[in-house]
């Protein structure tokens, strides 16, 4: 006789909408080899894990998301937009420019120039026996009227300045170019240096044929600066020239004017010597501005001006000065710095 087929007796609940039904409701078949053996019990389904939590393009926290995000982005876009600095147009460069000649007052080039020359520019003086040349003479009232005296005062007791001139430091050990004419024949040369220091010096060499003279000094201040040179091989007319001296011994007195000419020769009044390879200026030059420096517009040292051209007994400037190279000038020394 046939066994009926035993089923579970777990209760059975309805269906929702859209589930499956499962495997113990009835009429539910199952697959080869998947389904209860004969005489046993089926174990009762796993509980089913509730659904996991997904984004969805569609949904609130989606949209939030977006406007968060695009807030964010505006904010880092102003932020940036507030520290780029506005560009500058050349109108703008032009109006700065001209609205700032307009409201200040540059230093000339000549002011440049003697500013930075003038820490090495020294006043020489050499003492003894006054000469009784016609030139002298002048000098000599020349120096009496800067000085506030009369032209024909005597000099006071003691050492008589025999002549004033300029020099130029162009070693920080102190040696010092000048003109031979200013120390020729004096007992005793002292220079007064930049920041007021005084000290007696000595000619330590000679090069007559271009009037120069190498002074040494015996004492110098701590930060004594030495002068830089420059090649006189790209110089033209026209080019500005700065004359820093010490006219009729008052000074440093500054003088600006263009080179006038190159290769120029000089006989001096007497007809004693004759110079030649001279740079010709116009910087206004005086009796006391031999032996200073000739610069460019840079402070560089050119020259060492030498004389004036004066066809009279006045032995005042007329507009034609004479400078000897720095090539020429350097050489005294024993060495050419170029």
């Amino acid at each position: 006789m046939r066994r009926p087929a035993l089923y579970s007796s777990s209760p059975r609940a309805p269906h929702s909408a859209g589930e499956l039904p499962s495997a113990d409701a009835p009429g539910a078949g199952t697959l080869p080899g998947t389904g209860t053996a004969p005489g046993t019990t089926a174990e009762p389904a796993a509980a089913a894990a509730p659904p996991k939590a997904r984004w969805q393009p569609g949904g609130r926290s989606f949209a939030a998301l977006l406007l968060v995000s695009a807030g964010l982005v505006s904010g880092a876009f102003l932020y940036g937009q507030r520290n780029v600095p506005p560009k500058l147009t050349q109108k703008d460069i032009d109006s700065a420019v001209l609205r700032t000649l307009q409201t200040n007052t540059l230093p000339s080039a000549a002011a440049k120039a003697a500013d930075i020359v003038r820490p090495s520019v020294v006043r020489v003086v050499g003492y003894g026996p006054e000469k009784a040349t016609p030139e002298a003479k002048t000098e000599k009232r020349g120096r009496n009227l800067a000085k506030g005296k009369p032209p024909e005062a005597p000099e006071p007791p003691g050492d008589a300045e025999r002549g004033v001139g300029t020099g130029v430091v162009i070693v920080d050990k102190g040696l010092i170019l000048t003109n031979l004419h200013v120390v020729a024949g004096s007992e005793k040369i002292k220079v007064t240096f930049h920041d007021g220091l005084e000290a007696e010096a000595s000619v330590v060499n000679v090069q007559p044929e271009n009037d120069l003279a190498v002074l040494q000094a015996r004492k110098i201040p701590d930060d004594l600066i030495a002068a830089t040179m420059r090649s006189t091989d790209d110089l033209q007319s026209g080019d500005q020239v700065v004359a820093v001296g010490f006219p009729f011994g008052i000074g440093p007195s500054v003088s600006a004017g263009v080179v006038s000419g190159l290769k120029r020769a000089f006989r001096s009044p007497e007809g004693k010597q004759e110079l030649s390879n001279l740079i010709q200026f116009d910087a206004a030059a005086n009796p006391g501005n031999s032996g200073g420096p000739l610069v460019n517009m840079d402070g560089e040292v050119l020259g060492i001006v030498t004389a004036i051209l004066n066809p009279t007994q006045a032995r005042t400037f007329i507009g034609i000065g004479f400078a000897v190279p720095i090539e020429n000038a350097a050489s005294a020394v024993g060495t050419s710095p170029f």
